[in-house]
This record gives structure tokens, sequence and C-alpha cells, in this order.
């Protein structure tokens, strides 16, 4: 049952990268200085992925299944991994690691930094306000912010992040970040601190914020961060680590 689980994930993201490049999605190509386009078909995915997570929060046959699928990944486990507590970023240091030794993405340091920021505001506030109101109990019976998995959403956001910056170079690095971002959600899963559930609405939040993070940035680049004669310029870096949400401000006076 564990391998099972472990192919679901696996096909699940693999099949997100293979459907936005062969029906591609993602018409945000040149993203630099362009006008904002939104195709829906984007949406289909992670919207797919969220909608079993809401409707598993009343359906008795999803949470029947969450069960059952606890029940035989975590059988007979004696050690936890807390590996989700790293890989969940693993994809987005690849895009700056990737970067450092010479190999270029689709944005530079300050574009891709921005668009990330951002993806990670809508996510952890997305997730933030999901758990505050779902207030579901986590299988462990630690605490009632089970739904949706932050670890989960984190990852997904920066497999997205991954896939937009280098599919140009290779689909294999998106494919890879998707990969991570699968054994992250199953992981999470595997030390009994999320259902399936959780893990699905996490990865569809974290998809579609990085996603939004792409469509809006144009807008953002121009009327925010596009620096202007005598004009003050403000940067805001948000952050969210799984528990804590913030945001540090720049400010520079010309």
């Amino acid at each position: 049952m564990k391998s099972k689980l472990i192919a679901l994930l696996l096909f699940l993201s693999v099949n997100t990268v293979f459907s936005q490049e062969v029906t591609k999605t993602d018409s945000i190509v040149p993203i630099k200085k362009e006008v904002l386009k939104f195709d829906y078909k984007a949406l289909i995915i992670p919207s797919a992925l969220m909608a079993y997570g809401i409707i598993g929060i009343e359906s008795d046959g999803l949470k029947g299944f969450n069960a059952n699928i606890r029940e035989e990944v975590t059988e007979d486990i004696d050690d936890r991994f807390t590996v989700d507590d790293f890989s969940q970023y693993a994809p987005a240091v690849a895009v700056y690691g990737l970067n450092i030794f010479g190999i270029e993405g689709r944005n530079n340091f300050k574009d891709r930094t921005i668009i990330m920021g951002t993806s990670y505001l809508l996510m952890g506030t997305w997730v933030t306000v999901m758990k505050k109101t779902t207030r579901i109990e986590r299988p462990d019976k630690s605490s009632f912010n089970s739904f949706p998995s932050g670890h989960t959403a984190t990852a997904f956001a920066c497999a997205e992040f991954l896939w937009q910056e280098y599919k140009d170079v290779s689909i294999w690095y998106g494919i890879s970040g998707y990969a991570v971002a699968a054994g992250t959600g199953f992981f999470r899963i595997y030390n009994d601190k999320h259902w399936l559930t959780d893990v699905a609405m996490g990865a569809g939040i974290g998809i579609l914020t990085t996603k939004i993070a792409y469509w809006v940035f144009p807008l953002m680049d121009k009327y925010i961060f596009t620096k202007k004669e005598n004009q003050t310029t403000a940067m805001v870096a948000p952050f969210y680590n799984g528990k804590q949400l913030g945001a540090g401000i720049l400010v520079n006076f010309n």
C-alpha cells in the first residue's frame, strides 16, 4: 500500500508537469514587461486537488479512505523521518543553486525573489486561514490544525517555482522538483501528521499560488518595483516557515 501511495503522488506530480508542457497552460512567456495574460487551463490540476481536499472534509467515504491510507502507511513504523521539514524547500533552493552554477533560468535574482515572495505570502496566508477555520485534528492527535498541509503547500509552491524558472532549459528540472514535493507529501502522512486530503489540498494551494504570483508579477513590476526618477521605492520580502508568517520591508529613498 505504501508503494501505491508513493506511486499515486508521483503520478499526480509528473502528470502536472507533462500537462503543463503539452497544453501550454502557462501563457506568461516571456514574463518580463509583458501584458498579463491568463489561461483557465492552468487552474484544472490545482483546482482538482483542492476540490478533493475540500470534499474530504465532510465526505464519510473519503474520511474512511484517509483512515485506511493512514493505517497502511503507518503500520509497523518505529522511527519517524523528519526529511519533510527540509525537503519542502529543496526545489526553491535548487533554483538559486542552479543559477549559482551558471545555469540561467527565466528571471534574474530580483524578479524571481519577488515572485517567490509573493507566492509564499499568498500560500502562507491561505494555509493559515484554513487551518484556523477548519480546525481538523491531526492523525497523531497532537493539534487541531491538520487541514491543509503547510509543508506540502510549501513544497508544491517551490516545485512550481522550479518548473517555471527552468522548464525551458530542461523538463527534468520540473519533474525532479515535483517528485521531491510528492515525497514531502508522502512523509507528512508517513510521519502521522496529515491525512491524504490535507496533502491534496496543500498541493493544490502551492501550485496555484505560485501560478498567481507569476501572473501578477508584470503588474507588480510595472507599478511597484520599477524604479523611476526621484521616486521612493519599497520592497516587501514575505516569509512563511510552516508555523510563522511575516514580512520585512526595505525602503530606498532617491
